[in-house]
């Protein structure tokens, strides 16, 4: 296997253990909410303190991805997320379940910037798409199996016992980079030279580029279009990976059984959604190009995934509802991983800085859907009304692929500024 696919398999199993860790509360979220006796609105604020953390220091970790390199960053970043997720099991209050809630964010903020700037690093600019796909279709696998991992330890040891088995996957995935992985191909050992010549001919990552401000990042009005789609995208996200259990279980009348069944198979069609999101939108770019491969995914994924989570909410027949939910989810993740190739394709050497300018809005997005969600259920009633609202912003989130350019470099264009 060559090594930038062995490179690629480590980012594979850290996106799973990222999703395995992530989804694990709201599987267990209406047995924690009775133990602890924590209503919808409290609830909610328990999903948003991991948003808001993951949020404010997503621009940070990135940075210093591109700073320090991502074999230190991401062990840092695994071990530390994976204590608070066992600490997520030691719970016995709202107040300190908000905290470690909140670090656990601060832990797990910055995986994907990183894995971005490992991929600018050690693949060629043709094959971003498709990297991208991989990463994000194993966090998807992550999802599926987290009810069917989580909901039989859960039963049979209790729902802090899920935590601390989690907690204990990511060590040993982070023991293993640190002593495997290295930041640049050219520092790993036994990569043959025609691999090496291919990575680093055709690579976004360029050594030695001229130093870029700060505020000509954030002035950057291609880079804050694709922070805007990633914020609405975000909203319809968080729902799959915070409060879809909890939706499936009191707003749908689900069993336990079955809601682990619901709660997977949305996750499971996401995982294919992706692959063909990243597949497609390489083959379109090269036929088409790259403006055109990577909107055309936007565009039409989102479009479809509003359409139908309002056809969802809608719907009375509670089966019938579950399904259309899986397939939204399945075209919204079409675009996912074209969403992090924009940010490879637009940072370049920055990749780890843009990807985390991008999820850092992404996250307060879900930061709002997991407060709003259980406020709105609290005051209604109605576990569907958030739903509508859901399905406008995904509609905004794919209107705005028309405003998005992956050809233009963030570079490139303070250039034009300069010149102007």
């Amino acid at each position: 296997m060559p090594s930038r696919y062995q490179v690629l398999s480590f980012l594979f199993f850290l996106s799973i253990i990222t999703y395995l860790d992530r989804v694990c509360i709201s599987v267990v979220g209406v047995r924690m909410k009775s133990d602890l006796g924590l209503s919808n609105e409290q609830f909610g604020w328990v999903l948003g303190a991991f948003a808001l953390a993951y949020s404010l220091f997503e621009i940070p970790t990135g940075a210093l991805g591109d700073r320090l390199g991502p074999r230190r960053v991401l062990t840092r970043i695994v071990l530390w997320w994976s204590a608070f997720t066992a600490l997520t099991g030691t719970a016995s209050s709202y107040v300190y379940l908000l905290v470690v809630r909140f670090l656990f964010g601060v832990g797990e903020a910055g995986a994907y910037p990183n894995s971005s700037i490992v991929i600018s690093r050690w693949f060629p600019a043709v094959e971003t798409g498709r990297a991208q796909a991989f990463i994000w279709a194993a966090g998807r696998l992550g999802g599926a199996l987290s009810p069917l991992i989580v909901v039989p330890v859960s039963v049979a040891f209790g729902w802090r016992a899920s935590f601390l088995v989690m907690g204990a996957i990511g060590v040993v995935w982070a023991i293993a980079w640190y002593l495997w992985f290295r930041d640049f191909p050219h520092e790993r050992k036994g990569i043959p030279a025609e691999e090496l010549r291919l990575i680093e001919a055709g690579r976004r990552f360029k050594a030695h580029e001229h130093h870029l401000p700060w505020r000509a990042i954030l002035h950057n009005r291609n880079l804050w279009a694709v922070m805007l789609m990633f914020h609405f995208f975000m909203y319809g996200s968080f729902f799959f990976s915070s409060w879809l259990p909890t939706y499936l279980q009191e707003g749908r009348q689900f069993s336990e059984q079955q809601m682990k069944l619901f709660a997977t198979l949305p996750f499971f069609l996401g995982a294919i959604g992706c692959f063909t999101g990243g597949f497609a939108s390489d083959y379109l770019a090269k036929k088409r190009g790259l403006r055109f491969g990577r909107r055309m995914v936007g565009l039409v994924g989102m479009g479809l995934s509003s359409g139908i989570m309002l056809t969802a909410a809608l719907t009375a027949d509670n089966q019938t509802a579950a399904y259309l939910l899986a397939v939204g989810m399945a075209f919204k993740d079409l675009t996912l991983p074209v969403a992090f190739a924009v940010c490879v394709d637009i940072g370049k050497s920055r990749a780890g800085t843009v990807a985390g300018s991008m999820n850092m809005a992404g996250q307060l997005g879900a930061f709002f859907l997991a407060v709003l969600f259980g406020k709105i259920v609290d005051a209604t009633g109605d576990y569907n009304m958030p739903l509508y609202f859901i399905s406008f912003l995904l509609l905004c989130s794919s209107l705005l692929w028309l405003a998005i350019d992956p050809e233009k470099s963030i570079e490139q264009e303070v250039a034009e500024k300069v010149a102007v």
